[in-house]
């Protein structure tokens, strides 16, 4: 989720067409379903829908009170395969709690958390309303960031409603095109049923398994031989990326299938973001909120590295979302939260074990071609933007970070084209990405060539994993 604020210089130092063939954002190389004219009568149609529609909705359960997000069969869930549908319903798409028009095939599969053990999660295929005969599938990656299982966009997506949930509500607009050209949207519930939020690895294998149950499921008409695609922005953008990093080693059945994978706005190596938001005025908020993240999924007791003040923002924050702190905690660092206070986060030797397993590339490589863009402008939001080792970015996420990520994959023979939008915080530089993303990955649908600029980016920063008691921050 994004919080708007200014830039100070105009976009982008390397501005480019809107797609490949420079057609003005138009999609190209690939038949529509539905013509684009027809966009303000679906809308019509959809609002009157949800205004006239099918009546008698009423609150649903939440996703602790609802049983169909928990397995209750006799086979041990860690004799089922990851990616095996255990539960199945189908119900129409909601916004706001307000039912659309849209057939929506819920799986409740079984997948694996971070530690490896087996879990179940949830994941929403949605149908087009014109559909091919052989449909391309969307992986949208939410950019739902939150703590709370309430912001899951299954339970939004199935009628309930929560602040969190807000973010997959906007997001109708991102999936809605995709849908109008006749593919299959994926949405996957990526923190998985505790809300684990900002890991990495655990959102690639609810990615992959979501997939793997979408096609095994019989409801969705799905086949092995469908195309699939990745794509993310800033929260998204960690599912969109572990999954195409994961897929040759922990799915390589969904591997085969993915024709690439668009990410912007990229969460690359946990330890430099934070010293990049610390004290930030706008995003320090998600200090406490990457601590209470990776101890619920790593399950370990992170209370004891706490000041009074800490473990007190990590009890309050507990089902927080993003939008319940930013612009909540201007100047707040992590000395006010960890102890010991005169030391770096990096004496404390399970924070190593844990960030050097969150950073990406360390442990992976794609085998398909990747799209990445990041913004780099230095926003008015407070974060300090000239940290030695650190540097620019965009408000949020470290740009050095995200070129050097770029420049690894090339090395390895990915091919990549990675897009810079200089003078752009992170909510303008989705827009600038949006435009340039959809139409590559429909280009990947089409079997167009991938286009790669490798030679053209920037020097990064270095993505070594962290040393115990040794700052990134250099002198």
């Amino acid at each position: 989720m994004f919080v708007v604020v200014s830039s100070r210089r105009p976009w982008s130092r390397r501005r480019r067409a809107l797609n490949e063939r420079g057609h003005g954002g138009t999609l190209t190389h690939r038949p529509r379903v539905m013509r684009r004219g027809t966009g303000l009568m679906v809308g019509l149609f959809l609002l009157s829908w949800g205004l006239l529609g099918p009546p008698g909705a009423q609150a649903i359960p939440t996703p602790a009170q609802d049983p169909f997000y928990a397995y209750q069969g006799a086979t041990p869930l860690a004799s089922i395969p990851p990616g095996t549908v255990v539960k199945t319903r189908t119900l129409w798409y909601h916004v706001v709690g307000i039912p659309l028009p849209i057939r929506t095939i819920q799986l409740l599969y079984r997948s694996t958390g971070q530690l490896g053990q087996p879990t179940v999660n949830v994941t929403s295929v949605l149908e087009p309303w014109l559909r091919s005969s052989a449909p391309n599938v969307v992986a949208y990656e939410s950019l739902y960031d939150s703590l709370n299982p309430n912001d899951e966009p299954s339970y939004e997506i199935a009628g309930g409603v929560s602040l969190g949930g807000l973010v997959p509500a906007f997001e109708t607009a991102l999936v809605a095109p995709e849908l109008l050209a006749g593919d299959v949207i994926v949405i996957a519930d990526t923190e998985g049923e505790t809300a684990d939020f900002a890991d990495g690895p655990e959102e690639g294998m609810y990615t992959l398994d979501s997939l793997r149950a979408a096609i095994a499921s019989p409801l969705t008409g799905l086949q092995h031989t469908t195309k699939i695609g990745l794509i993310g922005y800033s929260g998204g953008a960690i599912g969109a990326e572990w999954a195409a990093q994961m897929a040759p080693t922990y799915a390589p059945d969904v591997n085969r299938l993915l024709v690439g994978s668009a990410m912007g706005g990229v969460l690359v190596d946990p330890d430099h973001n934070l010293y990049y938001v610390n004290g930030s005025s706008a995003w320090a908020g998600i200090i406490p909120m990457a601590v209470i993240g990776v101890a619920r999924s790593f399950h370990v007791d992170l209370t004891q590295y706490l000041t009074p003040y800490g473990l007190q923002l990590y009890n309050k924050l507990q089902t927080a979302s993003i939008l319940n702190v930013l612009l909540q905690y201007p100047g707040l660092t992590m000395q006010q939260l960890l102890l010991p206070q005169d030391l770096p986060p990096e004496s404390i030797p399970i924070y190593v074990q844990i960030v050097n397993q969150l950073i990406m590339g360390a442990n992976g490589t794609p085998t398909v071609p990747l799209f990445i863009g990041q913004a780099g402008g230095e926003s008015e939001d407070g974060t300090v933007g000239n940290q030695p080792g650190i540097g620019i970015g965009d408000g949020v996420m470290v740009t050095g970070d995200v070129r050097a990520l770029a420049s690894e994959y090339c090395q390895r023979g990915v091919s990549v084209q990675y897009n810079e939008y200089d003078g752009l915080d992170h909510v303008l530089g989705a827009a600038a990405w949006l435009v340039q993303a959809l139409p590559w990955l429909n280009n990947r649908f089409a079997g167009q060539p991938a286009p790669q600029d490798c030679s053209t980016i920037g020097p990064g920063n270095s993505l070594a994993p962290v040393v115990l008691g040794v700052t990134p921050i250099t002198p």
